[in-house]
């Protein structure tokens, strides 16, 4: 009998929502067919079974949130019994946990201790996503007491607001017996609720499930890797007008055509030429891992926060599928429709904080590829040529931040040269 436990996906996923089941206890499943559907908080993820057999037993329902080494399903030979699952542990006061019981003929006296806590009704769980327990959460609602008006029941973000606005009384006013009363032994203060005012001015925010992936990961790559950067201003006055004759093609293909489809494949370009730039380094090991793959994360900026989907295989594709492929897959990060497989696999990220209006940057690695390219906005300066006349160019300010254990300022020039070359030039990205 295999325990099937909610598998560690990576990306630095530890927690998930139940959404559907596709499989009912008794039926017969095969290696590779989906389980159920996860709601993380980068993506939804249907999960495959990992090996043949029948299904014994399934614990969680639709709306539960499911953590990384929870045992999900069990699955065995046909005809075989799932263990009886131990009962769910129950806290008493001297810290013991009460598991399965066994029978005896010894019969105890009722004690009354905790009766009225034994006559609690179980508390239901809410079928509703994440977005919509961090919204509850931060409004101090608690949204396993709403009644939904989503389908099959889910609680909708109407009702979290409802309920929010009902809570707000004003607080009831102190007698004159508690006004008189000694004040109590000074306590310690209790930490400020998400999103209230304090005294002093400030105000405290939790973070988004997103976001706390995203600072983890973050302080990942700050710590396990030694960043440097060089930096680059580059001529792209022909890919200017290149794209804009290009753009008009495009768009009778249903295609929009931006800057980063021309970036990519310029950047697919060097890390053919410079395969240390395309690579990751094994610190158990001491080892460089250069890989033959080009997949390229492009950092989409979401309400929720950062994501970085992944196109695969660059290299192999033109300036218009990498456009469709960006456009599609920047919808995708919005609308929190990616799939695991959009989110994976990345040896080299860009991130374009031109399109907010920056001029300039310094990125943060993603872990645990060797670098990362930054992408400034274009902006009209005057310059002088070599004939020494000024003339008003477009300039693209570019920024790569690299893993200084194993690639030095060096091959990074070199990296900014031959991307300039191609950026400089564009047919150079139609004949390569």
């Amino acid at each position: 009998m295999l325990e099937f436990r909610f598998p560690d996906i990576g990306e630095g996923i530890t927690e998930g929502v139940i959404l559907k089941w596709f499989v009912e206890v008794g039926q017969e499943v095969k290696e590779g067919d989906s389980l159920f559907l996860v709601e993380t908080d980068k993506v939804n993820a249907e999960i495959p079974s990992p090996a043949n057999g029948t299904i014994l037993a399934r614990f969680g329902e639709v709306g539960d949130t499911i953590n990384v080494g929870d045992v999900v399903v069990q699955i065995g030979e046909a005809g075989a019994k799932a263990p009886r699952p131990q009962a769910e542990p129950v806290a008493e006061d001297n810290a013991a946990v009460v598991g399965a019981l066994e029978t005896s003929d010894h019969v105890l006296a009722t004690s009354s201790e905790h009766e009225a806590a034994a006559q609690e009704p179980p508390r239901r769980k809410a079928l509703a996503t994440p977005v919509a327990r961090r919204m509850a959460k931060e409004l101090g609602v608690d949204i396993n007491t709403l009644v939904g008006s989503g389908p099959g029941g889910r609680v909708m973000k109407e009702d979290i607001l409802k309920a929010a606005n009902g809570q707000k009384r004003p607080a009831p006013q102190a007698s004159q017996a508690e006004t008189a009363a000694p004040a109590s032994p000074i306590q310690p203060p209790a930490p400020a609720p998400a999103g209230a005012q304090t005294s002093g001015g400030e105000e405290r925010v939790a973070l988004t499930t997103l976001g706390k992936t995203v600072a983890r990961n973050m302080a990942l790559s700050k710590r396990e890797i030694p960043h440097a950067a060089v930096m680059d201003e580059i001529d792209v006055t022909e890919l200017v007008n290149f794209r804009r004759e290009a753009k008009v093609w495009a768009e009778r293909e249903g295609v929009k055509l931006t800057y980063m489809p021309f970036i990519i494949k310029a950047a697919a370009l060097v890390l053919q030429e410079l395969p240390i730039f395309n690579a990751s380094f094994s610190a158990e090991t001491e080892e460089i891992v250069l890989k033959k793959y080009y997949n390229l994360g492009i950092a989409v900026d979401t309400p929720e926060g950062l994501l970085v989907p992944v196109i695969k295989n660059a290299d192999q594709k033109g300036l218009l599928r990498l456009a469709r492929e960006v456009q599609s897959l920047a919808e995708k990060a919005r609308e929190r429709t990616l799939s695991l497989q959009e989110i994976q696999g990345g040896t080299f990220t860009l991130t374009n904080y031109g399109a907010v209006g920056a001029l300039s940057g310094v990125p943060v690695i993603k872990h645990p590829e060797a670098a990362i390219l930054g992408i400034g906005a274009i902006t009209k300066r005057p310059v002088v040529g070599e004939d020494d006349q000024i003339a008003i160019r477009h300039i693209l300010p570019v920024t790569l931040s690299f893993d200084h254990r194993f690639i030095d300022g060096g091959s990074a020039g070199r990296f900014m040269r031959k991307l300039r070359a191609y950026l400089e030039q564009p047919v150079l990205l139609l004949l390569s």
